[in-house]
């Protein structure tokens, strides 16, 4: 009994939530809706930060649910890897449309604030990139292994731009159409990517940074560890006499040492990164230093 008062309030929730949205759809609202006095939703939510978690999660789960049965039945059927994932995109598409409210990034809302939503959505979204990394791996093979978390960033941007378009209702497509037309896209780019083979941007470590979930120093240092690195490969090919290039190279190195150490020397680093910057094939590097020090 007390299982089913629960998932009623939780149900109840989810529909008002979507209807009303967060900051509107008060406790009272959920309670009434219910049929039961406030204190009693208070008994199993503790707040309605908790209550909107729960739909959170559960909202997320039921379309990971669904994408495992699509996933089952496909195989059941056989169907194409190229259908499995029209068929995929389709259903996530719909499924953010008839959800949005629990399936958009949450950057203006309060529920921000509340330390249990952020541990959800944390989980949610590297829940969700899994789902995204088998889902192409799945489709493509293991070709395509080296690019997928480039491929899976391109997937999810291209998913929530042609999205935003869609809920500005200027986009008359029914989702099985446009489905297929981001399946064409995938294909494009992938076969671009194992044809090119460039050199991957985005991989496991830092595919899951956002603005709930910022890199921290180390992560930040070794990106900056990577840079000089890139740097330093860059002068090795400039074309110059060698005792240029090696000077060059020792002061990227002074510069590397300097960027490494816990309190870095802002005028050591403005002095190695100007004379630096005299190297034109140098700026754009030296540009996303400064960018990463900000």
């Amino acid at each position: 009994m007390e299982d089913m008062k629960k998932s009623k309030i939780l149900d109840t929730a989810m529909d008002l939530f979507r209807m009303k949205g967060y900051t509107a759809a008060s406790m009272q609202d959920i309670a009434e809706a219910c049929g039961m006095a406030k204190a009693s939703i208070y008994k199993f939510f503790a707040s309605k930060e908790d209550l909107f978690t729960a739909a959170f999660v559960a909202c997320h789960q039921t379309l990971l649910d669904q994408a495992a049965a699509l996933d089952r039945l496909g195989n059941e059927l056989n169907w194409p890897p190229k259908e499995k994932l029209r068929r995929k995109i389709e259903l996530q598409l719909q499924y953010t449309v008839d959800n949005h409210l629990f399936m958009i990034d949450f950057k203006e809302l309060p529920i921000t604030a509340n330390d249990n939503f952020i541990t959800a959505w944390k989980r949610k979204k590297a829940a969700l990139q899994a789902w995204r990394h088998e889902l192409l791996i799945d489709a493509y093979g293991e070709r395509i292994e080296p690019y997928v978390w480039d491929v899976v960033a391109i997937f999810r941007g291209i998913h929530i731009e042609y999205l935003n378009y869609v809920q500005q209702k200027v986009i008359a497509l029914p989702m099985s159409e446009l489905a297929a037309f981001l399946a064409d896209r995938m294909d494009a780019l992938t076969e671009e990517l194992i044809r090119s083979s460039p050199k991957p941007v985005i991989d496991g470590r830092n595919i899951y940074f956002n603005y709930l979930n910022p890199s921290d120093p180390p992560v930040r240092q070794a990106t900056v560890e990577q840079l000089i690195e890139m740097m330093s490969d860059k002068i090795g090919q400039l074309s110059k006499p060698d005792s240029e290039r090696k000077e060059l190279q020792k002061v990227a190195a002074m510069l590397g040492e300097e960027c490494g150490r816990p309190s870095p020397d802002a005028t050591l680093i403005r002095v190695f990164t100007t004379y630096l910057d005299l190297i034109p094939e140098l700026r754009s590097h030296l540009r996303q230093l400064r960018f990463l020090f900000s």
